[in-house]
């Protein structure tokens, strides 16, 4: 153990390093036990979701939010602590962000024996709406839960690290669960190497072999650098993945005034004008063929493209524009144009971009 905040606030911080692989943990801990309740079934136990005064309303209503590490350093954890049973029972926090404070997770004598046989064990529970909700916090409405002894922490901790990296819904996260099944002494690896039976290295030579996959990963780094790069900017407040397929790939606050910004991601090409000015595509990757300008967007979608400079530049910086002011389509003038030049008018900054 390198740190600990204590157990008197929550949430907990931990710093653990362990045969020279070191952890930051962010856990909100919680009590699970078996309790004989009037109209519950007999074989229950429950995982109690409680701080603060829970009896007070307005507590109950407030948006209690999970903190997430925006440069995914330490891994957030939401676990119960079932000390009779000597086990651990893990919640998936992406699920359970806002914390319903209040609330009760049940789960059956079966599962628990299970983990205390095997020592990790998971499965999956119904999410179904209730009285404090209209609908299940999962689209499938399943949830995946891991129970599991304390000696098998750290991967859990591992698990937990893969899966909000990728953002795992509930039966990928099933599925990554029970690869960690049975411990193999290796640790760091990664839910990929184990889910496709390939070493790091070989993954990343088939995405190098396939120009298309390569394309499609090339995106997905150009968004992890615009999120470090986001969370590491002083003049915002917080950031947030898009929730939906499409545009706009982040959501900023700003510190002052507190706005939020729409911003998408998009990779500069490595082929420059002939005067050296660098250039980004600027449009959809799939278009109808009975709407001609499907392709194309509209400037209402996104408040800001960051433009990521590597191919033009080989340097992770980007360079910001309010959508407003890109160029249109001159066959489609409410749109986009699908090209546009990044030339001076582009900002270091999505503050520079918003004030331009």
């Amino acid at each position: 153990m390198l740190a600990s905040s204590g157990p008197s606030s929550a949430p907990l911080f931990l710093g653990i390093e362990h045969q020279g692989e070191r952890f930051g943990i962010c856990a909100y801990v919680f009590l699970a036990n078996r309790r004989e309740t009037r109209n519950r079934p007999q074989d229950e136990h429950r995982l109690q979701v409680r701080y603060g005064d829970v009896n007070d309303p307005a507590w109950r209503r407030q948006n209690h939010q999970v903190g997430f590490d925006p440069l995914e350093v330490d891994v957030t954890l939401v676990v119960g602590a079932h000390v009779e049973a000597d086990l651990l029972v893990g919640l998936d926090p992406l699920v359970y962000d806002p914390l319903p404070v209040g609330i009760s997770v049940f789960f059956k004598d079966a599962d628990i024996d299970e983990a205390r046989r095997v020592g990790w064990h998971v499965w999956e529970r119904d999410n179904l709406s209730g009285v404090r909700r209209a609908t299940p916090r999962t689209v499938l409405g399943v949830e995946t839960i891991v129970a599991f002894r304390p000696e098998r922490l750290l991967d859990y901790v591992r698990l937990e690290r893969d899966a909000q990296s990728l953002r795992l819904d509930p039966p990928l996260r099933y599925r990554a669960a029970q690869a960690v099944a049975t411990p193999t002494g290796a640790t760091g690896l990664h839910v990929l190497e184990r889910e496709f039976g390939l070493s790091g290295a070989e993954i990343l030579d088939i995405i190098s072999e396939r120009p298309r996959l390569g394309m499609a990963v090339r995106g997905g780094v150009a968004e992890r650098h615009l999120h470090h790069a986001l969370a590491a900017d002083p003049a915002i407040a917080t950031v947030e993945l898009g929730q939906v397929e499409g545009p706009p790939d982040f959501i900023v606050t700003t510190r002052s005034g507190g706005h939020r910004v729409s911003v998408e991601c998009k990779n500069a090409s490595p082929r420059t004008y002939a005067d050296g000015t660098p250039k980004v595509e600027t449009q959809k990757t799939r278009t109808s063929k009975s709407d001609p300008k499907s392709r194309l967007y509209e400037p209402s979608q996104f408040d800001v493209v960051a433009a990521a400079m590597f191919g033009p530049w080989g340097r992770w910086e980007f360079r910001y524009k309010r959508s407003e002011l890109l160029e249109r389509d001159a066959t489609y003038p409410d749109r986009i144009a699908p090209i546009q030049r990044i030339d001076d008018s582009w900002e270091q900054s999505v503050a520079g971009a918003l004030n331009a």
